[in-house]
C-alpha cells in the first residue's frame, strides 16, 4: 500500500481520502489567527504596589483622625454579667482597666471591630489590660473563654496567672481554675503559650497545660493515654528518665510536635535520646546536624520545626510588618 498521499500529497491519489477531504473541507477554519494582547510593562506592578501602600496609609490616617479607632464592646449572652458593678443589660463599651464578671448562670461576649470575638463562660473574670493598634491584651483571672481571632500574628494576648497566650491567627479555648492552673485547646490556627523564656507553640488539634511554673509541653489530644500521662509526669511531676522513656516509646510521627519541644527542655544524654527518636520520625533538613541540635542552636531547631506537621512558618518582627499590623487593625476594626 502506498500512503504517501496521506503525508505530503504525492503518490497515487486515493479516491476515498479525496472524498473525505472534500466533505470535511467545509468546516475548515478561515479566520485570522487570534491576536495576543501586548505584554504589560513590568514597571506597573511595583507602581501599583506602592500606590496600594499610600492608599492604605491614607486610610489609616483618616480613620485615626476621625476618632473611629476600634473599641471593645461587651454584651450579655445569658443571664446578667457585670462590668465592674454595673449589670450588662445592653451592649456596653469596655475600657482599659475594667473587668467583666459572670456568675454560675451568666455568659458574656466581648468583641472589637470585625477582628475578635471572645465568649466568656460562667464563673469567669476577664479584664482589659491594654488596647492599642498593635497590641490588645486581656487577662483571664479565672473561668473559661472561647476566642475567635482574625488578625495578624502577635496582636492579641490573653494573660493567665501562669502563662501568656499569644494569638497567631486562630480559634481556641482557654480555661483557668482558682489556683491559676490552666489548659489551652486550639481549634484552628496556632497559639504560642509563653512565660519568660519558655514557649510552647500549639497548633490546631493540640493541647497545652499550664501550672504556676509556666506552660507544659504541647501534645495532640489523640496521643496514646500512656504518652499523655508520662508527659504530665515529666512536665509537672518530676517523672525524669522513666517518663521520658515512655514518651519516646509511644511517640508517633504526629507526636513529633512534643518531641521537638523536648529538644529544648532536655540536656545531655536525654536530649540525644529525643533527637534520635525525632530524627527517625521526621528526618531533619539538610544542615541541621546532630552537633547543632545538641548545642541547642535556635536556628537549627527552627529549621527542623518547619518540617513538622501542622507547624507554622512564623513571621519575624520588623518595621514593615509592624506598619502593616497598624494598617490592617485600623481598617478592619473601624
Amino acid at each position: 500500500m502506498d500512503d504517501r498521499y496521506l503525508w505530503d500529497g504525492t503518490g497515487p491519489v486515493d479516491p476515498e481520502v479525496v472524498r473525505l477531504e472534500n466533505e470535511l473541507g467545509r468546516f475548515r477554519h478561515g479566520r485570522r489567527p487570534l491576536r495576543l494582547p501586548a505584554p504589560r510593562h513590568r514597571f506597573l506592578r511595583p507602581v501599583l504596589a506602592a500606590a496600594a501602600v499610600v492608599l492604605a496609609a491614607t486610610a489609616v490616617a483618616w480613620v485615626a483622625r476621625s476618632g473611629t479607632a476600634p473599641r471593645w464592646r461587651v454584651e450579655s449572652l445569658q443571664g446578667t454579667p457585670v462590668v465592674g458593678s454595673k449589670p450588662v443589660t445592653q451592649v456596653m463599651t469596655l475600657s482599659v482597666g475594667q473587668r467583666v464578671e459572670t456568675d454560675g448562670s451568666s455568659r458574656a461576649k466581648l468583641g472589637i471591630g470585625r477582628i475578635a470575638e471572645i465568649s466568656v463562660g460562667p464563673n469567669s473574670r476577664v479584664r482589659l489590660l491594654r488596647s492599642q493598634p498593635v497590641e490588645q491584651r486581656l487577662a483571664l483571672d479565672r473561668g473559661a473563654i472561647s476566642a475567635k481571632i482574625s488578625a495578624p500574628p502577635r496582636l492579641f494576648f490573653i494573660q493567665t496567672p501562669s502563662a501568656l497566650a499569644v494569638d497567631l491567627g486562630c480559634a481556641y479555648t482557654l480555661a483557668v481554675d482558682d489556683s491559676g492552673d490552666g489548659i489551652l485547646r486550639v481549634e484552628t490556627g496556632w497559639v504560642s503559650f509563653e512565660r519568660e523564656h519558655r514557649e510552647s507553640i500549639v497548633p490546631a488539634g493540640a493541647v497545652c497545660a499550664t501550672r504556676q511554673g509556666g506552660p507544659g509541653t504541647p501534645y495532640y489530644e489523640d496521643a496514646a493515654p500512656e504518652f499523655r500521662r508520662a508527659l504530665e509526669s515529666l512536665d509537672f511531676g518530676g517523672g525524669g528518665g522513666a517518663a521520658l522513656s515512655t514518651i519516646l516509646t509511644a511517640a508517633r510521627k504526629r507526636d513529633s510536635l512534643t518531641l521537638w519541644h523536648l529538644l529544648a527542655r532536655t540536656q545531655g544524654a536525654d536530649r540525644e535520646r529525643v533527637r534520635e527518636r525525632l530524627a527517625r520520625l521526621v528526618p531533619p533538613p539538610p544542615g541541621v546536624t546532630r552537633e547543632r541540635v545538641l548545642r541547642g542552636e535556635d536556628h537549627a531547631l527552627e529549621l527542623w520545626r518547619w518540617e513538622l506537621e501542622g507547624m507554622p512558618l512564623l513571621p519575624k518582627d520588623g518595621t514593615f510588618r509592624s506598619f502593616w499590623r497598624r494598617v490592617w487593625f485600623r481598617l478592619a476594626g473601624a
